[in-house]
């Protein structure tokens, strides 16, 4: 399916930062549907910006949640620009952090990173799933959707204020799971990489820790230009502030991808010589490690030169 057009039918304000955004077809069409934990990408004048989906009664309409960040890279900005009338397109729903219904389901959200996370709890709830939520934010009056979440989860929702409580004590949280539940995690990237590591420490199966961050590549103190050698002996320079996958694609070479945040695994290729510097929530600490693979969209190189599994036709 291509862009789908739309147009803004309200915009709510949830916190001082955070606003929800509900969107209507310009033609009146219903929507597709979607899973819990999908996404859509819409088009700002920063680049495509990806929101995740907020339950509603009807596909007639779209519901997103926005908080402004001031320190990013202007797309939640523009969105917060947006008001009733105004027309926006974007993608059809995608899911790289889809549920596994067959599983208890332990989710744990840091701030805004609740949006996914809102449709698994009432997904689950709904379906009489074993559901529980941990919460977690600087202060209650910066978190949005707590009584949506009061109301599907009751006591199976803890809520952790960082101003009350101080930090969340991830070992404590990993420590906690079933032997067969999964942990659904979506928020800051320090968040998510402290639970992987915690979880790896633990001896928990990567495969029962699911992670999802909308965070795009952006350049690190320290980042330096390196070198992407592919299988026909061809080399890129990959400079400061471009990804791997934007040089290739720059030079016609074709490379699968979805995401561009390092959460989904989808462009993962084999690293054939050099120091990968991981920057992805997808591998385990043991495949960091072992420097086997690499998420090219966002990864980049500790050595001087990357010889990577790509092949250049």
């Amino acid at each position: 399916m291509g862009e789908i057009q739309g147009i803004i039918t309200d915009v709510t304000k949830l916190t001082n930062r955070i606003s929800q955004l509900t969107i209507a077809s310009t033609d009146g069409a219903v929507f597709p549907e979607w899973t819990a934990g999908a996404h859509v990408e819409f088009n700002t004048p920063n680049g495509k910006r990806a929101y995740s989906l907020i339950p509603s009664d009807t596909l007639e309409h779209y519901k997103i949640a926005v908080q402004r960040d001031h320190d990013g890279q202007g797309g939640s900005t523009y969105m917060h620009t947006l008001t009733t009338g105004d027309g926006i397109s974007f993608s059809a729903p995608k899911n790289d952090f889809p549920l596994d219904k067959n599983a208890p389901a332990v989710l744990l959200a840091g701030g805004i990173g609740v949006t996914p996370l809102v449709s698994m709890a009432i997904a689950l709830k709904d379906e009489n799933r074993s559901v529980s939520m941990i919460y977690a934010g600087r202060s209650r009056q910066e978190m949005a959707y707590i009584s949506e979440l009061q109301q599907a989860l009751s006591d199976q929702l803890r809520m952790h204020f960082d101003d009350k409580h101080g930090r969340l004590d991830l070992n404590e949280v990993v420590n906690a799971l079933d032997t067969n539940a999964h942990l659904y995690v979506c928020g800051p990237r320090p968040m998510l990489d402290a639970t992987r590591k915690v979880a790896a420490t633990a001896g928990v199966n990567p495969e029962r820790i699911h992670f999802e961050l909308f965070e795009t590549a952006s350049p690190q103190t320290g980042d330096t230009p390196f070198e992407v050698q592919i299988n026909d002996g061809s080399v890129f320079k990959i400079p400061v502030g471009k990804t791997i996958i934007e040089v290739l694609e720059e030079n016609d070479i074709d490379v699968m991808y979805d995401c561009q945040r390092g959460d989904c695994g989808i462009c993962q290729c084999d690293v054939l010589e050099g120091v990968p510097d991981h920057r992805d929530v997808v591998l385990s600490e043991a495949e960091r490690a072992a420097g086997d693979v690499m998420q090219i969209c966002v990864s980049r190189a500790k050595s001087a030169r990357l010889v990577l599994d790509i092949d250049g036709e």
